[in-house]
C-alpha cells in the first residue's frame, strides 16, 4: 500500500494500516541495538520529536515553534528539535534510530500494534499515570481516542492529529430518486439492496482487490454484534478470540452480502488505490461505500461536483440481536507522540505533547482540513473546509463509548498481513465463514 500517498486520501490511510503494518516489521533486531542501559536519546537540551514528513507536518512545527517560547520549556530547561522525516522513510528510520545512541525522545505513531514491540524492549514511558495526574492530558482528549491507540489498557501515546473514523458514505440523488432514507438497521440495509439491484444500481462499491476495504465490514459487524470486547481480546494475544460466535456470524454475514451481490460481481478486481471503488460510487453505479473519513477528500479532489452537491454521510447501522452499542465506531482513531523511556529530559517532552491538547494546536488543525481529537475542538469546526461533515465527524467519535482501532493495525505487520489473506478469501468466496475462522485462530 506504499502507492497510497495522494493528498485526497494517503495521509488518511496510508497513514493508517499500511505504514502501521511496515512500522512494526523486523523491529526486533533494531531494538537489540541498545539496551535500556545506553546513553539515552537526546542530551536533555535539545529534545528531538521525530515526524512523519509529509504535508501536515507544518502543524506540529508550529507546535514545535509555540512550545520553545513557552514558559514551560524554559523550566524544563531545553527545547524541541523537529526532524521531518520522508514517508517511505519514516518507518525504517525510526527502527534503526531507536536502536541506536541517537533515538529520538518522541516519535510519531500509529498506536497499537504500531509500537508493541517498542513496548516489549522497554522502549517507551508508560503515560497512564502521568495523565491521570495531569488535568490537562486528562481532560484534553477525547476518551475513546485516547484508550485506542493503548496496549493491554496502558496509555504509550498522545493524540496528535486528526480522526479518521469508518463512515457509511451514499450518494444523495440515488437515493432521493428510489426514495431512500441511509439505513439504520442491518434489515433496513439488506432491504435498502434489494430495492437497488432491481433498479439495477449496485448497493455498495467496494475495492476488494486491496484488500483492506474489506477489513471495515468485518470490523464494524463484530463490534455491532459482540462489542469491542471481542476484537480486543483477540489484539492482546488471545487467538481462541477468533471463536466468538461474532466473528463466526460477522462471516456469515459477509458471505450472504457478496452472495446477495451487494457488492457486484468485480468487486475482487475493483481497487480503491487507483480510483476505481471512488469512480463506481461517484458517478452512480453503486449508491453506497463503507470508507474512512478521507473519502470525501478523495471524493473533493477527484469527483469535486459529486463531493459538493450528492455525497451523504451515516453511522453504521446496528444489528437485530447484537450485544455492541451502534454508537461504537472503527477505524484509525489519529495518530500518537510517544516517549522513549531514555530520554534525558522527560518533563521537556511531556510539556510538549500538553501542547497537543492546546487550542492554538486543534486551531491549526481545522486549518489543515481535520477533525481534531481534542474535547475543545467542537467549537473551532465552524471553520473547517465543510463544516457539517466536520461535526458529524465529531460528534460521531465524541458519543463513541469505543472506538476500535483498525484491526492490521492494531495486531501489526505479521498477524495483519496474514489476516488481510484469509478476510481476501472470505470475501472471495474461496473458504467459508467457519473455515475463515478456523484459518484466523491459527494465525501466529
Amino acid at each position: 500500500m506504499e502507492s497510497n500517498r495522494g493528498r485526497t486520501f494517503s495521509r488518511r490511510w496510508f497513514l493508517g494500516a499500511g505504514t502501521a503494518s511496515l512500522a512494526t516489521a523486523g523491529l526486533g533486531a533494531g531494538l537489540t541495538a541498545c539496551g535500556s542501559g545506553g546513553s539515552g536519546a537526546g542530551d536533555g537540551k535539545t529534545v528531538t520529536a521525530f515526524v512523519y514528513g509529509d504535508d501536515a507536518v507544518k502543524v506540529q512545527q508550529a507546535a514545535v515553534d509555540r512550545y520553545n517560547k513557552s514558559a514551560a520549556a524554559k523550566k524544563a530547561g531545553g527545547t524541541i528539535k523537529l526532524q521531518k522525516v520522508p514517508g517511505s522513510d519514516y518507518s525504517p528510520k525510526l527502527r534503526t534510530a531507536m536502536g541506536s545512541p541517537s533515538a529520538p525522545d518522541v516519535f510519531f505513531n500509529w498506536g497499537g500494534g504500531s509500537i508493541r514491540t517498542y513496548e516489549e524492549a522497554g522502549k517507551l514511558v508508560d503515560l497512564t499515570d502521568i495523565i491521570a495526574d495531569d488535568p490537562v492530558l486528562k481532560s484534553g482528549f477525547l476518551p475513546s481516542v485516547l484508550s485506542a491507540g493503548d496496549l493491554k489498557g496502558r496509555h504509550y501515546g498522545i493524540p496528535m492529529r486528526g480522526m479518521q473514523p469508518v463512515i457509511l458514505f451514499y450518494n444523495k440523488s440515488v437515493f432521493a430518486e428510489h426514495k431512500l432514507q441511509p439505513p439504520t438497521t442491518w434489515d433496513q440495509l439488506l432491504d435498502i439492496n434489494a430495492k437497488l439491484k432491481k433498479a439495477k444500481i449496485t448497493p455498495f462499491a467496494l475495492g476488494g482487490s486491496d484488500l483492506w476495504p474489506n477489513l471495515m465490514w468485518l470490523e464494524y459487524l463484530v463490534d455491532r454484534l459482540g462489542g469491542p470486547e471481542v476484537f480486543k481480546r483477540i489484539q492482546d494475544g488471545d487467538s481462541e478470540g477468533w471463536g466468538d460466535p461474532a466473528v463466526l456470524k460477522a462471516a456469515e454475514l459477509v458471505k450472504q452480502l457478496v452472495d446477495d451481490g451487494a457488492f457486484g460481481s468485480k468487486f475482487t478486481s475493483v481497487s480503491y488505490v487507483n480510483g476505481g471503488a471512488p469512480a463506481v460510487f461517484a458517478k452512480g453505479k453503486a449508491a453506497m461505500h463503507l470508507m474512512g473519513s478521507w473519502e470525501y477528500s478523495t471524493q473533493l479532489g477527484k469527483f469535486p461536483d459529486f463531493a459538493k452537491s450528492n455525497l451523504g454521510w451515516a453511522a453504521f447501522p446496528t444489528v437485530e440481536g447484537g450485544t455492541g452499542d451502534v454508537r461504537n465506531v472503527v477505524g484509525n482513531p489519529t495518530n500518537y507522540w510517544s516517549i522513549n523511556s531514555r530520554t534525558k529530559n522527560k518533563d521537556l517532552a511531556i510539556g510538549f505533547l500538553r501542547e497537543c491538547a492546546s487550542e492554538a494546536y486543534a486551531k491549526d488543525l481545522v486549518a489543515n482540513g481535520d477533525v481534531p481529537t481534542t474535547s475543545n475542538a467542537k467549537k473551532l469546526l465552524a471553520s473547517a473546509p465543510n463544516p457539517e461533515y466536520a461535526t458529524f465527524q465529531y460528534d460521531l467519535v465524541e458519543k463513541a463509548p469505543a472506538f476500535t482501532l483498525s484491526w492490521d493495525q492494531a495486531l501489526g505487520d505479521a498477524l495483519g498481513t496474514k489476516m488481510h489473506t484469509e478476510i481476501g478469501k472470505l470475501f472471495a468466496g474461496k473458504s467459508s465463514p467457519s473455515e475463515f475462522v478456523t484459518a484466523c485462530k491459527g494465525l501466529k
